[in-house]
């Protein structure tokens, strides 16, 4: 019998001066980038948490704590990269994402089929398996006022 679970992150990360925007595993030219320990891929972040919550292994903080110096300015494709790992150890395989990014700029369509085939080389899927939509918060919120950048991300994974 097919077991199939569902898994649900979310990540915001703050808009800085001098810091690089790297957004679904590629960078993205931008005036402001994100501030964290690592790259601050707040979209891969989500998609960490969800595949995590999925199988039931905590978060993305519980097995690459921003307390370590390994992961200082890491490239969050790895953090990727070694999530699958760790869900493929346990039996699991992806079947899908569905993740949303909210930011009012830079506005992102024309960088999604990137990312989407960025996020699938790391990973090893297709990329259809990878959904990934922009919105912006309507002016509202920290995210309206430029003060950062959150995603959100849905995922199902099988085991059989």
């Amino acid at each position: 019998m097919m077991k199939i679970r569902v898994g649900f992150g979310y990540d915001v990360h703050a808009l800085v001066p001098d810091r690089a925007l790297w957004l679904g595993g590629i960078k993205i030219e931008h005036t402001l980038g994100l501030q964290g320990h690592s790259d601050a891929d707040v979209l891969i972040h989500a998609i960490c948490d969800a595949l995590l919550g999925a199988a039931n292994m905590r978060d993305i903080g519980y097995h690459f704590p921003d307390t370590a110096g390994a992961y200082k300015d890491i490239d969050s494709k790895i953090l990727l990269r070694d999530t699958l790992k760790l869900l493929r150890e346990k039996g699991y395989e992806l079947g899908n994402i569905d993740a949303t990014v909210c930011a009012e700029q830079p506005k992102l369509k024309n960088h999604i089929p990137t990312m989407q085939q960025t996020l699938a080389e790391v990973m090893a899927v297709d990329p259809d398996d990878i959904s990934i939509k922009a919105t912006t918060s309507e002016k509202l919120g920290f995210t309206g006022r430029q003060e950062g950048i959150s995603a959100y991300a849905t995922v199902l994974i099988t085991k059989n």
